[in-house]
Protein backbone atom coordinates (compact mmCIF):
# COMPACT_ATOMS: atom_id res chain seq x y z
CA UNK A 1 0.00 0.00 0.00
CA UNK A 2 2.93 2.28 0.88
CA UNK A 3 6.56 2.17 -0.10
CA UNK A 4 8.88 4.24 1.03
CA UNK A 5 12.47 4.08 -0.94
CA UNK A 6 15.33 5.87 0.07
CA UNK A 7 13.56 9.08 1.26
CA UNK A 8 15.49 12.28 2.27
CA UNK A 9 14.21 14.99 3.27
CA UNK A 10 15.93 18.31 4.54
CA UNK A 11 14.98 21.16 6.04
CA UNK A 12 17.56 23.99 4.97
CA UNK A 13 20.86 21.96 6.53
CA UNK A 14 18.68 19.33 8.70
CA UNK A 15 18.56 16.42 7.28
CA UNK A 16 14.73 15.48 9.05
CA UNK A 17 14.32 12.18 6.82
CA UNK A 18 17.75 10.30 6.70
CA UNK A 19 17.67 7.24 3.87
CA UNK A 20 14.24 5.77 5.09
CA UNK A 21 12.79 3.15 3.77
CA UNK A 22 9.75 0.25 4.89
CA UNK A 23 6.68 -0.71 3.31
CA UNK A 24 3.42 -0.76 4.94
CA UNK A 25 1.42 -3.75 3.42
CA UNK A 26 -2.53 -3.88 2.51
CA UNK A 27 -4.39 -4.08 5.60
CA UNK A 28 -1.48 -3.30 7.78
CA UNK A 29 -1.53 -1.17 11.13
CA UNK A 30 2.27 0.27 11.51
CA UNK A 31 2.82 2.13 14.53
CA UNK A 32 5.83 4.96 14.41
CA UNK A 33 7.14 5.91 17.52
CA UNK A 34 10.04 7.39 18.91
CA UNK A 35 11.75 10.60 20.89
CA UNK A 36 10.39 13.99 19.52
CA UNK A 37 11.79 15.77 16.81
CA UNK A 38 12.68 11.65 15.09
CA UNK A 39 11.63 12.60 12.37
CA UNK A 40 7.91 10.45 12.59
CA UNK A 41 5.09 13.58 11.55
CA UNK A 42 7.47 14.63 8.84
CA UNK A 43 7.70 10.51 7.44
CA UNK A 44 3.98 10.35 7.38
CA UNK A 45 3.36 13.60 5.83
CA UNK A 46 5.19 12.77 3.59
CA UNK A 47 2.85 9.96 1.91
CA UNK A 48 0.26 12.74 0.73
CA UNK A 49 2.72 15.08 -0.28
CA UNK A 50 1.90 17.55 2.75
CA UNK A 51 6.08 17.72 3.02
CA UNK A 52 7.70 17.60 -0.53
CA UNK A 53 11.00 14.96 -0.51
CA UNK A 54 14.58 15.85 -1.70
CA UNK A 55 15.54 12.21 -2.55
CA UNK A 56 13.71 8.98 -2.95
CA UNK A 57 10.72 8.40 -3.68
CA UNK A 58 7.45 7.30 -1.94
CA UNK A 59 4.72 4.85 -3.63
CA UNK A 60 1.10 4.61 -2.53
CA UNK A 61 -0.40 1.61 -4.68
CA UNK A 62 1.96 1.97 -6.98
CA UNK A 63 2.23 5.82 -7.98
CA UNK A 64 5.06 7.82 -7.31
CA UNK A 65 3.18 10.46 -4.75
CA UNK A 66 5.61 13.09 -5.65
CA UNK A 67 6.24 12.50 -9.48
CA UNK A 68 6.19 15.57 -11.57
CA UNK A 69 2.78 16.25 -12.41
CA UNK A 70 1.08 14.19 -9.89
CA UNK A 71 -2.70 15.24 -9.29
CA UNK A 72 -2.39 16.12 -5.99
CA UNK A 73 -5.86 16.17 -5.29
CA UNK A 74 -7.21 13.43 -6.40
CA UNK A 75 -4.24 11.49 -4.72
CA UNK A 76 -5.17 13.01 -1.07
CA UNK A 77 -8.87 12.04 -1.63
CA UNK A 78 -8.10 8.58 -1.74
CA UNK A 79 -6.07 8.79 1.72
CA UNK A 80 -7.62 9.71 4.80
CA UNK A 81 -5.47 11.86 7.21
CA UNK A 82 -6.21 12.62 10.77
CA UNK A 83 -4.63 15.57 12.45
CA UNK A 84 -3.35 16.67 15.50
CA UNK A 85 -5.74 18.97 16.22
CA UNK A 86 -8.76 17.82 14.41
CA UNK A 87 -9.10 20.79 11.61
CA UNK A 88 -12.85 20.54 11.30
CA UNK A 89 -14.63 23.51 9.72
CA UNK A 90 -15.75 25.47 12.77
CA UNK A 91 -18.96 27.12 10.47
CA UNK A 92 -20.22 23.85 9.56
CA UNK A 93 -22.12 21.41 11.48
CA UNK A 94 -20.70 17.78 12.37
CA UNK A 95 -22.82 16.53 9.24
CA UNK A 96 -22.11 18.89 6.89
CA UNK A 97 -18.01 18.88 7.99
CA UNK A 98 -18.29 15.18 6.93
CA UNK A 99 -20.54 15.48 3.41
CA UNK A 100 -18.04 18.24 2.61
CA UNK A 101 -15.19 16.08 1.07
CA UNK A 102 -17.51 13.57 -0.80
CA UNK A 103 -19.79 16.39 -2.37
CA UNK A 104 -16.90 18.54 -3.02
CA UNK A 105 -14.26 16.05 -4.12
CA UNK A 106 -16.43 12.91 -4.69
CA UNK A 107 -19.33 14.47 -6.83
CA UNK A 108 -21.81 12.76 -4.47
CA UNK A 109 -25.38 13.67 -4.51
CA UNK A 110 -26.23 15.19 -1.12
CA UNK A 111 -28.91 12.93 0.24
CA UNK A 112 -26.18 10.38 -0.18
CA UNK A 113 -23.44 12.08 1.03
CA UNK A 114 -25.77 12.58 4.21
CA UNK A 115 -26.84 9.19 4.51
CA UNK A 116 -22.53 8.52 4.40
CA UNK A 117 -22.09 10.68 6.72
CA UNK A 118 -24.65 9.75 9.52
CA UNK A 119 -23.69 5.72 8.83
CA UNK A 120 -20.25 7.02 9.68
CA UNK A 121 -21.33 8.90 12.57
CA UNK A 122 -22.60 5.89 14.09
CA UNK A 123 -19.45 4.00 13.21
CA UNK A 124 -17.53 6.33 15.93
CA UNK A 125 -20.65 6.47 18.44
CA UNK A 126 -21.79 10.30 18.07
CA UNK A 127 -25.38 9.88 15.58
CA UNK A 128 -26.46 12.27 18.24
CA UNK A 129 -24.67 15.18 17.11
CA UNK A 130 -24.42 15.66 13.82
CA UNK A 131 -26.18 18.79 13.88
CA UNK A 132 -24.03 19.83 16.22
CA UNK A 133 -20.93 22.67 15.95
CA UNK A 134 -17.35 21.73 16.52
CA UNK A 135 -16.67 24.47 19.35
CA UNK A 136 -19.58 22.49 21.25
CA UNK A 137 -18.11 19.29 21.05
CA UNK A 138 -15.36 17.94 23.57
CA UNK A 139 -11.65 16.97 22.02
CA UNK A 140 -12.13 14.20 22.06
CA UNK A 141 -15.74 14.14 20.00
CA UNK A 142 -14.27 16.36 17.66
CA UNK A 143 -11.21 13.79 17.05
CA UNK A 144 -13.80 11.26 16.46
CA UNK A 145 -16.01 13.40 13.64
CA UNK A 146 -12.36 13.87 12.12
CA UNK A 147 -11.93 10.41 12.28
CA UNK A 148 -15.50 9.85 10.32
CA UNK A 149 -14.70 12.53 7.78
CA UNK A 150 -11.53 10.92 7.07
CA UNK A 151 -13.49 7.89 6.32
CA UNK A 152 -16.20 9.72 3.98
CA UNK A 153 -13.71 9.32 0.85
CA UNK A 154 -13.37 5.57 1.32
CA UNK A 155 -10.33 5.74 1.54
CA UNK A 156 -8.00 2.66 1.41
CA UNK A 157 -6.06 3.64 3.69
CA UNK A 158 -5.51 6.23 6.36
CA UNK A 159 -2.68 8.56 8.20
CA UNK A 160 -2.91 9.51 12.15
CA UNK A 161 -0.46 12.27 13.08
CA UNK A 162 -0.31 12.09 16.55
CA UNK A 163 -3.83 11.90 17.14
CA UNK A 164 -4.79 11.93 20.75
CA UNK A 165 -1.48 14.12 22.03
CA UNK A 166 -3.86 17.42 21.67
CA UNK A 167 -6.50 15.18 24.26
CA UNK A 168 -7.58 15.81 27.59
CA UNK A 169 -5.97 12.32 29.41
CA UNK A 170 -10.01 10.80 30.00
CA UNK A 171 -10.53 11.47 26.26
CA UNK A 172 -7.61 9.37 24.74
CA UNK A 173 -9.21 6.50 25.20
CA UNK A 174 -12.38 7.11 23.35
CA UNK A 175 -10.49 7.94 20.30
CA UNK A 176 -8.21 4.69 20.76
CA UNK A 177 -11.38 2.92 20.64
CA UNK A 178 -12.43 3.88 17.04
CA UNK A 179 -8.93 2.74 15.89
CA UNK A 180 -8.73 -0.39 17.18
CA UNK A 181 -12.26 -1.38 15.76
CA UNK A 182 -10.95 0.43 12.40
CA UNK A 183 -7.73 -1.98 12.44
CA UNK A 184 -10.39 -4.92 13.24
CA UNK A 185 -12.03 -4.49 10.36
CA UNK A 186 -8.63 -4.66 8.46
CA UNK A 187 -8.31 -0.71 7.83
CA UNK A 188 -4.55 -0.15 6.26
CA UNK A 189 -3.37 2.36 9.16
CA UNK A 190 -0.05 4.24 9.39
CA UNK A 191 -0.07 6.06 12.81
CA UNK A 192 2.26 8.31 14.78
CA UNK A 193 1.25 8.17 18.29
CA UNK A 194 3.23 7.83 21.83
CA UNK A 195 -0.14 5.49 23.00
CA UNK A 196 2.67 2.82 23.54
CA UNK A 197 -0.30 0.49 25.31
CA UNK A 198 -2.13 0.76 21.94
CA UNK A 199 0.86 0.54 19.87
CA UNK A 200 1.37 -3.04 21.65
CA UNK A 201 -2.14 -3.96 21.35
CA UNK A 202 -3.34 -3.00 17.84
CA UNK A 203 -0.05 -2.73 15.94
CA UNK A 204 1.29 -5.43 13.23
CA UNK A 205 4.86 -3.58 13.00
CA UNK A 206 6.69 -1.25 14.75
CA UNK A 207 9.13 1.50 13.46
CA UNK A 208 11.36 3.00 15.62
CA UNK A 209 12.64 6.73 14.29
CA UNK A 210 15.47 8.34 15.98
CA UNK A 211 17.48 10.92 14.05
CA UNK A 212 15.37 10.71 10.77
CA UNK A 213 16.11 7.31 10.50
CA UNK A 214 13.72 4.19 10.88
CA UNK A 215 16.39 2.23 13.39
CA UNK A 216 14.01 -0.46 14.00
CA UNK A 217 11.35 -2.18 12.23
CA UNK A 218 10.21 -5.24 14.32
CA UNK A 219 7.25 -6.90 15.45
CA UNK A 220 5.34 -5.56 18.72
CA UNK A 221 6.32 -8.55 20.87
CA UNK A 222 9.80 -8.16 20.00
CA UNK A 223 10.36 -4.70 20.20
CA UNK A 224 8.84 -4.07 23.58
CA UNK A 225 10.74 -7.41 25.29
CA UNK A 226 13.71 -7.11 23.23
CA UNK A 227 14.22 -4.63 20.77
CA UNK A 228 18.17 -4.51 18.78
CA UNK A 229 19.14 -1.45 18.54
CA UNK A 230 20.52 0.40 21.76
CA UNK A 231 18.47 3.55 21.03
CA UNK A 232 15.03 1.55 21.22
CA UNK A 233 16.44 0.11 24.44
CA UNK A 234 16.75 3.53 25.80
CA UNK A 235 13.68 5.31 24.51
CA UNK A 236 11.41 2.01 26.30
CA UNK A 237 13.83 2.15 29.40
CA UNK A 238 12.72 5.86 29.78
CA UNK A 239 9.18 5.58 28.70
CA UNK A 240 8.30 2.89 31.30
CA UNK A 241 10.47 4.10 34.17
CA UNK A 242 8.29 4.72 37.41
CA UNK A 243 6.98 7.65 37.96
CA UNK A 244 6.93 9.95 41.38
CA UNK A 245 4.21 9.56 43.78
CA UNK A 246 1.08 11.53 43.29
CA UNK A 247 2.18 14.97 43.78
CA UNK A 248 5.67 15.15 43.37
CA UNK A 249 7.38 16.62 40.85
CA UNK A 250 9.86 15.22 38.19
CA UNK A 251 10.46 14.09 34.55
CA UNK A 252 8.76 11.03 34.56
CA UNK A 253 5.73 11.65 36.28
CA UNK A 254 3.71 10.79 33.14
CA UNK A 255 5.58 7.33 32.97
CA UNK A 256 3.66 5.81 35.63
CA UNK A 257 0.22 4.91 33.12
CA UNK A 258 2.55 4.21 30.16
CA UNK A 259 4.39 1.57 32.16
CA UNK A 260 0.40 0.29 33.58
CA UNK A 261 -0.33 0.20 30.01
CA UNK A 262 2.12 -1.88 29.03
CA UNK A 263 1.99 -4.53 31.53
Amino acid sequence: MIDFKNVHKWYGAYHALDDVSGTVADGQVVVVCGPSGSGKSTLIRTVNALEPIQGGAVLVKGRDVHAKGSNLNALRAGIGFVFQQYNLFPHLSVLENIMLSPRKVGGMLRQEAETLARDLLGKVGLAHKADAMPASLSGGQQQRVAIARALAQRPPLILFDEPTSALDPEMVGEVLAVMKQLAGEGMTMAIVTHEMGFAREVADRIWFMDGGKVLEDADPRVFFESPSHPRARRFLADILRPGPSPGAPGDGAHAGPARAALA
